[in-house]
């Protein structure tokens, strides 16, 4: 790939995608932080550097809160010509883009489903994720030709919907660590150690994770909900009566998945019970 890639963030994001490129042998030709990173290799940091004129792209991965003002930087710098601008996050519609677009530089979004917490796991883990994508035709272009790269497949974000693509990333990548958090505290509250109840929970996450690599969600539910065990369900409720938080959060997640109960042939007269007892 011709692409010579400079990315500006230094954060976990944008390591982890330097990381990724490099290993699939993208030409990285530099990654820009507000702060020295001893473990980052060739971050540099203070005033872009020079190696910013000589990159096709420019991976703009910093905060939401800081994409404005780094890209009103990009603005002010000599880019190379026709030096395509991708910014990584998901919910952002940077206005800075119309000053870059009228300097002629396509611009888009290239965005990543995928927690990148651990940038050492960012090339294991993009293979085979989705890259959402937006923007001008050669920014969407250059976006799919990156994914193609380090293994990942793209996803066009429709237009305007922005707000419900983010907020379905979020319920994908940030809740399954609070979905583990409430199951190893309803452990501790049982009265099972903190170690024993972590261990119990991630198994239980990991295993159901590993399920769903081979089959949609409702083909690997089980439980009571997918059984319409309403006595079992009543036993949960009554436990959890005293923990209103746990409670709340039982309640509402039973009863996303009374739908996947219904057409996995539960009785339905049992799980019309399971849902007056949630209501």
């Amino acid at each position: 790939m011709s692409d010579r890639i400079f990315i500006m963030g230094a954060g976990r994001a944008g390591l982890g995608l330097a990381r990724a490129f490099r290993v699939s042998g993208c030409d990285v030709v530099g990654v820009h932080g507000r702060r020295p990173r001893i473990d980052a290799g060739s971050t540099t940091t203070g005033e872009l550097p020079d190696t910013l004129s000589g990159a096709s792209v420019v991976l703009v991965a910093v905060r939401d809160a800081q994409l404005e003002s780094a890209l009103g930087e990009l603005a002010e710098k000599v880019l190379g010509k026709g030096a395509v601008i991708l910014q990584v996050s998901g919910s952002a519609e940077p206005r800075m883009f119309k000053v870059l677009q009228e300097r002629g530089h396509p611009v888009g979004t290239f965005h990543p489903l995928v927690p990148l917490a651990l940038p050492d796991l960012a090339p294991e883990l993009l293979r085979g994720a989705c890259i959402g994508i937006d923007g001008d035709s050669k920014a969407r272009a250059t976006a799919e030709r990156l994914a193609r790269a380090i293994g990942a497949s793209t996803l066009e974000i429709p237009g305007g919907a922005k707000g419900l693509y983010h907020a379905a990333a979020v319920i994908a990548s940030n809740f399954p660590a609070a979905l583990l958090s409430l199951a190893e505290r309803t452990f501790v509250s049982a009265g099972i150690n903190r170690a024993q109840a972590h261990k119990a929970a991630r198994s239980l996450f990991l295993a159901s994770a590993a399920n769903l690599r081979h089959e949609l969600g409702v083909g690997v539910l089980t439980g009571p909900i997918a059984r319409g065990d309403v006595a079992t369900v009543q036993m949960h409720l009554e436990a959890l009566a005293e923990q209103p938080e746990l409670l709340a959060a039982y309640k509402t997640l039973s009863r996303t998945l009374l739908p996947f109960a219904r057409e996995q042939g539960a009785n339905l007269t049992d799980v019309e019970k399971i849902s007056d007892l949630l209501d």
